[in-house]
């Protein structure tokens, strides 16, 4: 977290700021269009990417769906930076993203989820867990675009997966919308390790599964599949990362932070 704390202390000043332009659009929906606040939330993570030598590259922008499509993108999750890189990753195509309600109040974070309109979700609310993924399901359907995390949370799991929820993929089910799989690497370095050298993360968007590939699949079969497909992704990018002898840098940055 040294790295959080490091962007938040000279970065005050920028931080004040959004925090004010973000309340501001948050209150004014008529007057800002989903666009224009996106736009406004890029820049926040942006500033904070630059400010903390941290750099995510993105893959397959050609798989995600047509923009007029709603769709829900599911990615593995490692840590506190995973949703901002996701959405740094999509680029100018607005997204939304589902983010445990307590954890969603975290500076920055707070002001990300109010300027893309993000879900809140109550871990200890199960009727407000129903109402916020129907109201996600329809809105998905209606053509918006979400970032969930199936695994539910993180445990400082580095590049390992944990059990992915089939419960989660219900939601696009419902909506009839396509599934695309996200793989993160790297996500969890930033704020895990007590270092500022620069790090690179990386996110893969992996072709959809369209409504008629999971026809007839249970959610736990999809969950099953989508997960699959992350975890090979991971696991190649391990492999790579041998093959081109990066494992003992990676371990001297370890051993730094």
């Amino acid at each position: 977290m040294f790295r959080f704390y490091f962007v938040i202390i000279i970065s005050i000043h920028l931080i004040i700021y959004y925090i004010v332009v973000a309340e501001h659009y948050s209150r004014h929906l008529d007057k800002y269009s989903e666009k224009k606040r996106y736009g406004l939330a890029l820049r926040m993570i942006r500033d904070i990417q630059r400010r903390s030598n941290i750099r995510t590259i993105s893959y397959g922008l050609e798989n995600l769906p047509p923009e007029e499509l709603g769709y829900i993108m599911y990615a593995n999750h490692q840590g506190k930076y995973d949703a901002l890189g996701i959405l740094d990753a999509h680029n100018d195509v607005p997204c939304s993203v589902i983010m445990d309600k307590d954890r969603s109040k975290m500076l920055l974070a707070d002001q990300v989820v109010k300027l893309v309109d993000g879900v809140r979700l109550d871990r200890n609310d199960f009727r407000q867990q129903l109402q916020v993924l129907e109201k996600m399901s329809e809105d998905t359907k209606a053509g918006r675009k979400f970032v969930y995390f199936p695994e539910g949370g993180y445990e400082h799991n580095g590049n390992k997966l944990q059990h992915f929820r089939p419960g989660a993929f219900r939601v696009a089910m419902r909506a009839g919308s396509p599934i695309v799989p996200v793989a993160i690497y790297d996500s969890y370095i930033p704020f895990d390790f007590n270092s500022l050298r620069k790090v690179t993360t990386q996110v893969y968007f992996m072709p959809p599964l369209y409504p008629e590939d999971y026809a007839g699949m249970s959610s736990k079969e999809v969950s099953e599949l989508v997960k699959e497909q992350i975890e090979n992704k991971l696991e190649d990018l391990a492999q790579n990362r041998k093959n081109l002898g990066l494992n003992k840098w990676f371990k001297d940055y370890k051993k730094e932070a």
